[in-house]
């Protein structure tokens, strides 16, 4: 395996860069910025055509968008680290791929080998890129909790919401109910409301009463809970409704979703007979939080622990090392936190690389804000209970249109006790998504605990890339 490139090394042969970043998001465009400011050669590989990631989307150039920075919270942090990214591949520092989806990581003579798909379909090709070391930066995505309906025209994910706020312009209707639960709901219930759309509630699955036991996390970030003020005051100036534990448990509609089914939801998340009322609506977004993508990290072997959230993500030490040498991460892949945390650990990682010591500032500020991530995370972990809000005929797999009842006769009747076999015998998974979508709903309905994806390739590749590949040498 490489070693760290915090240690002495050769002299680096041609093509080869001293640290390779795959996301160019909060977390990989700050690592990337502050290696390249301590003198490492950096190559950026992101799927995006701009950096910013999920978080920081750019309206398309066609918009005439006049002030974009509208749109987000915390726009100067990510404008400043932009600006040092074109700084930086003028001067020949950074090499920015954008449009460069990574597939897979393996080591390659003392270094790593990065495989990508870069373009779209049909003209992508391949590439590569060889690197001392690596950091990944690979973000997440919406975590889905399935009811009756949900598949309606309409309903869209609570982060897709705001990226069409974000990167397109367009709301998802005009009477927006925004559901699941998190701090995103928040952030995206005064975002829609503030662009026009109506939102006659925000429903949250949990209470945030569960934020009581967590006080000193709350004391020690004052700016989060100033932020958090922000948005209730947002939602109060145009008359939002704020429902704690409460759900929607069912959408309804024809062509579109016309309305949803709203109920009280007790401490295991199971609704309560008799709470049930109805909210008239024309789009529903919705999110349980949202789920640290690993497939890279994982086919290196990376190790990884449970999440206070009840997802899984990467264990790291205190300079963001995963367990295998030569490989760093930041940002989400160790745990849901938000975008300053991100840049945080990304900056903390690219001084590892470099073999500099990062600062105490910067220590506790990562701790500080790692701690409040953690007390998010166990305040709106979803509870165990929500799957009785799922009838037998409600679709649990979209791409396969699986429904709950084939996949509890999997569980109950014919044996399966872990995804992978519900899988085999429902097709559950089998689709497009590969199971991002549906996957924590199959592992809930099989009684299995949440664990990572792990798969060969983290996207599709033409087989034509993997035809050209060199032929393996022992």
């Amino acid at each position: 395996m490489p070693t760290s490139p915090s240690e002495p090394a050769a002299p680096a042969a041609a093509g080869l860069v001293d640290l390779a970043v795959v996301g160019a998001g909060p977390a990989g465009l700050a690592a990337a910025v502050t290696a390249a400011r301590l003198g490492l050669r950096v190559t950026l590989l992101d799927a995006g055509d701009r950096p910013g990631g999920q978080f920081y989307r750019h309206p398309a150039p066609g918009l005439g968008a006049a002030r974009p920075e509208a749109l987000h919270h915390g726009w100067a942090a990510f404008a400043t680290r932009e600006a040092a990214l074109r700084a930086h591949e003028s001067a020949g520092r950074i090499t920015h791929l954008a449009g460069h989806h990574v597939w897979s990581v393996l080591p390659h003579e003392g270094a790593w080998i990065l495989h990508a798909v870069a373009g779209h379909a049909p003209e992508e090709e391949a590439a590569a890129v060889t690197a001392r070391a690596v950091l990944i930066a690979t973000g997440a995505y919406e975590r889905q909790l399935p009811f009756p309906g949900w598949t309606l025209p309409g309903v869209v994910g609570a982060g897709g919401a705001q990226a069409m706020l974000k990167g397109g312009l367009v709301l998802p209707g005009e009477r927006v109910v925004v559901a699941g639960s998190g701090p995103l709901l928040l952030a995206v219930a005064g975002s829609l409301a503030a662009a026009g759309a109506t939102v006659p509630a925000v429903v949250e699955a949990a209470a945030y009463t569960a934020y009581a036991g967590q006080v000193p996390a709350l004391l020690r970030n004052p700016g989060k809970l100033v932020e958090a003020a922000g948005y209730g005051g947002t939602l109060a100036r145009h008359h939002v409704r704020l429902l704690t534990r409460h759900a929607v448990t069912e959408a309804h509609g024809t062509d579109r979703v016309e309305a949803v089914t709203v109920a009280r939801l007790d401490r295991d998340w199971r609704p309560l007979p008799g709470t049930a009322r109805r909210i008239p609506c024309d789009a529903l977004a919705v999110g349980h939080g949202l789920v640290p993508q690993l497939e890279l990290a994982t086919g290196l072997g990376c190790e990884i622990r449970p999440s206070p959230d009840g997802t899984v993500a990467l264990v790291l030490d205190a300079e963001q090392r995963t367990s295998v040498p030569g490989i760093w991460s930041a940002g989400e892949t160790g745990g849901i936190g938000g975008a300053q945390l991100a840049m945080t650990e990304g900056e903390l990682a690219a001084h590892s690389v470099a073999g500099a010591p990062p600062g105490a500032r910067l220590v506790r500020r990562r701790a500080r804000l790692r701690a409040f991530a953690d007390a998010m995370a166990a305040a709106h972990r979803p509870g165990e209970g929500w799957t009785g809000w799922l009838r037998d005929d409600a679709v649990v797999c979209r791409c396969e249109e699986v429904p709950a009842g084939r996949i509890r006769e999997a569980a109950d009747d014919l044996g399966a006790r872990d995804a992978r076999t519900v899988k085999l015998l429902t097709r559950a998974g089998m689709g497009w998504c590969q199971g991002r979508m549906c996957g924590p709903a199959v592992a809930a309905l099989a009684g299995e605990e949440p664990a990572p994806d792990r798969r060969p390739l983290s996207c599709p590749v033409p087989l034509r890339h993997l035809a050209e590949l060199p032929p393996a040498t022992h």
